[in-house]
């Protein structure tokens, strides 16, 4: 009786402090959303989502431009990321995981270990790395939307690839043997077995990408530079992203002060409401995909 009274006692006492732990670690999250909320409502209208801030120097203005251009490089790099990343989680998963070839298994190990290295590089590297094959490609002053989505690329290609990777990996055998066992090649295997299966969980890897992209400020303020107005075209001119948005305004504030940190703000929230809706999407398509199994 004495011991387990010493147990449920010991019990009792380690929920609470994990109980504890989370509240802690909740605490710099909500200050984070409420202080980006409250602040970010002052500008939230009409205009800060139909104007640009072309000819704008103090009050008003808003931020169409940024949102556009976040729309336009997340789409381009989403759009080149994930057939490379998929691509390669399909061809180790697929290929090299049951080759005997030593030449494929070597392969395999490298490549993994090239997209360990990729995921753990700092965003600015992947910054500066594209800066510098601008340089010598194009020219050092060269800027555009394009070259901001290529420098996402690589941040964004490792974190799908491992999702991808595991995603894959987790199609049931039974389901690869039998449709080989009915003499179908091992590519139409693959797209109309294992991709259909595997399509719930590279939805929310797709998504869990995009978000983490979605937010990077260093290597678009190095290659796809700031700029005021308008830009639809990726491939000419400057192109503006809301954190490069954020961080413009922040810095570099005109005669109203107030009304450039109004804009920072709200730019923020709107970008903060992004990544929570990605993230909350991602979870609602693995709940999803777990119910239906």
């Amino acid at each position: 009786m004495r011991i387990a009274r010493k147990r449920r006692i010991a019990d009792r006492g380690f929920t609470i402090a994990l109980a504890c732990c989370g509240l802690l670690a909740l605490i710099p999250l909500i200050s984070v959303v409420w202080t980006t909320a409250s602040r970010g409502l002052r500008r939230l209208d009409w205009d800060f989502f139909t104007q640009s801030m072309r000819g704008i120097t103090g009050a008003g203005g808003g931020a169409l431009h940024a949102i556009t251009g976040t729309l336009l490089i997340t789409f381009a790099a989403t759009l080149i990321a994930v057939p490379i990343a998929i691509g390669t989680a399909l061809w180790l998963v697929e290929y090299a995981a049951g080759s005997t070839s030593p030449v494929i298994r070597a392969l395999a190990r490298t490549v993994r270990a090239v997209i360990d290295v990729m995921a753990g590089i700092p965003s600015i590297v992947a910054g500066l790395f594209m800066y510098a094959v601008i340089a010598v490609t194009v020219g050092p002053g060269y800027r555009s939307g394009l070259a901001g989505a290529m420098a996402l690329v690589i941040i964004m290609v490792p974190v799908v690839e491992r999702s991808g990777e595991e995603v894959l990996a987790r199609v049931p055998s039974e389901l690869h043997e039998a449709a080989l066992a009915l003499g179908v090649p091992k590519w139409r295997m693959i797209l109309k077995v294992v991709l259909p299966t595997a399509l719930p969980g590279l939805v929310s890897t797709l998504l869990l990408g995009v978000s983490r992209i979605i937010g990077e400020t260093a290597p678009l303020l190095l290659v796809a530079g700031f700029t005021d107005s308008m830009n639809y075209d990726l491939t000419d001119g400057r192109m503006v992203s809301l954190p490069v948005y954020v961080y413009s305004q922040w810095q570099n504030k005109g005669v109203d002060a107030a009304a450039y940190d109004d804009r920072a703000w709200t730019a923020a929230l709107v970008l903060l409401a992004g990544v929570v809706l990605l993230h909350g999407l991602a979870r609602l398509v693995v709940r999803r995909r777990n119910q239906t199994r």
